[in-house]
């Protein structure tokens, strides 16, 4: 999940004398007048010439392009800071001196999220406990046992689009994606079936998901008095997504409480149920286990599904890769019908192309990181303790000064062993940074990596030849309207 820009929510409670709510950049940048913002700034409004409040990401990426690696953008009274060069990231990437920032698009989630693994304030002592009870789910055991579950769910998913291939029919890329990875992590960490291959539409869950993410989204980019306004149907309407995602995570946790303990699937629920910290022998208080379960059901499979769209989407548009990677998938698993837990990670030049599609649209489009004392940015810029600034990972991924000079190319071969050496460090973000970077990184690049190679070898992919990308946001990035045709290759 991302980090957009807001103009509202509440940001962490810190002690001493910084503000609650949200902080502009006013008061955290002493000399905020050294950085640039666009031209036409209006009274009032500020920088929202130009401006689509559908697309707020893809509008910072326009910005940035022109005003250079750090950059300000001012909306209804406050400022804020964005950065995206190599070096200035790399900074923010010192945990000595910088942390996760949660208050720029992820606070509005916190209604519903609460003090869940990605949506907590750092001072929040469930995150280290939650962190260090799941994390040992994540571990290589843990992935083998969830492959089999993996191997099933993508399963539903070909024998849907062998009906789609039969009939000639195209397939909607990111639906079925989104219902591929909600199966997945439903059934791999919880246990549960949402049967989302049986239904002609998206599951309800999901429905409440995107019109969570969507609501939270239109919040970020309107004040709040305008949007008290303007978001009263939304507002109610985000009441009821929040109550039935609410409801639909508390019969999960219901069942399996009530469940015989000696059916215990070891599963991250499990973990969440019976599993006391190491150390202090805390548990997980029954508010946070929902809480936890609503995130890694959310971000779990909304981010995957995203990467998984753009990577068929790049395949399908360049031959030579796809049949590259094909041919990779033949020869590493062969005539094996089930490929096994240990010949996924050998299918480098598949990942790689995950890894490419994530650099040019990394589902996280941003992450935000604050100060914790006062420091100097880059040797540059001033901050004091709490001063935050938001990381555009889109525009650090296409950074000339780490990725050369066709930076929108498409080429795999930039996530070559000797490439990545030859990298300044810090420079490939998908998936956040530091202590509060994603717990389940392994279980994603797995689960699509996975599922890429059974696509390949199973299917060509005919794009449509009229389709150009279109990237909706709501708070993660999907590609909008895609569409492929498919032809089941033989064997």
């Amino acid at each position: 999940m991302a980090q957009t820009t807001q103009t509202t929510g509440s940001a962490e409670p810190l002690p001493g004398d910084l503000p609650k709510g949200f902080r502009g950049a006013e008061a955290g940048w002493p000399e905020l007048h050294r950085i640039p913002h666009p031209p036409r700034r209006l009274p009032l409004v500020g920088d929202v010439l130009g401006a689509n409040v559908r697309t707020p990401v893809q509008d910072s990426m326009r910005i940035g392009r022109a005003l250079g690696p750090i950059f300000r953008r001012r909306a209804f009274g406050k400022e804020i800071v964005f950065v995206w060069g190599a070096r200035l990231a790399a900074d923010l990437a010192d945990e000595a001196r910088f942390a996760k920032h949660v208050g720029l698009g992820v606070a509005n989630l916190r209604p519903v999220a609460g003090d869940g693994l990605f949506t907590a304030y750092n001072h929040e002592p469930n995150w280290q406990l939650a962190h260090d009870i799941l994390a040992p789910g994540f571990s290589r055991d843990a992935m083998a046992g969830y492959h089999p579950l993996m191997l099933d769910v993508a399963g539903q998913l070909t024998a849907r689009w062998d009906g789609a291939a039969a009939a000639g029919r195209a397939v909607d890329v990111p639906g079925d994606m989104t219902k591929l990875t909600l199966e997945t992590i439903a059934r791999t960490g919880f246990g549960h079936d949402f049967g989302s291959f049986e239904r002609p539409r998206p599951h309800p869950f999901v429905t409440a998901m995107v019109g969570t993410l969507t609501h939270a989204q239109r919040r970020n980019v309107l004040p709040p008095a305008l949007a008290r306004l303007l978001l009263r149907r939304s507002e109610r309407r985000n009441a009821a997504d929040m109550a039935y995602l609410n409801r639909t995570v508390d019969e999960v946790v219901a069942v399996r409480r009530a469940a015989d303990a000696s059916g215990a699937a070891g599963d991250l629920l499990d973990r969440m149920l019976d599993v006391a910290h190491p150390d202090t022998g805390e548990r997980l208080s029954a508010e946070n286990i929902r809480r936890q379960v609503i995130t890694f059901l959310v971000a779990g499979h909304e981010t995957t599904s995203g990467a998984l769209s753009f990577a068929l989407h790049y395949l399908a548009g360049h031959p030579e890769v796809c049949a590259r990677a094909r041919e990779e998938v033949e020869q590493v698993w062969g005539l094996t019908q089930v490929p096994a837990y240990e010949q996924v990670a050998k299918l480098r030049y598949v990942r790689r192309v995950l890894d490419e599609s994530l650099r040019l649209w990394p589902t996280a489009p941003a992450f935000a990181r604050e100060a914790l004392h006062d420091t100097v940015l880059d040797g540059a810029h001033p901050m004091r303790r709490g001063a935050w600034a938001l990381v555009l990972t889109m525009l650090l991924h296409r950074d000339e000064e780490a990725w050369g000079d066709r930076p929108e190319a498409f080429d795999p071969d930039r996530f070559t062993p000797a490439a990545v050496r030859a990298r300044p460090p810090h420079v490939f973000k998908p998936f956040g940074t530091g202590a509060r970077a994603c717990i389940g990184r392994q279980f994603a690049l797995h689960e699509a990596t996975l599922v890429l190679g059974l696509l390949l070898r199973r299917y060509d992919l005919v794009p449509a030849a009229d389709y150009r990308l279109r990237v909706a946001e709501r708070l993660t990035l999907m590609p909008e309207g895609l569409r492929l045709r498919l032809v089941r290759r033989a064997g």
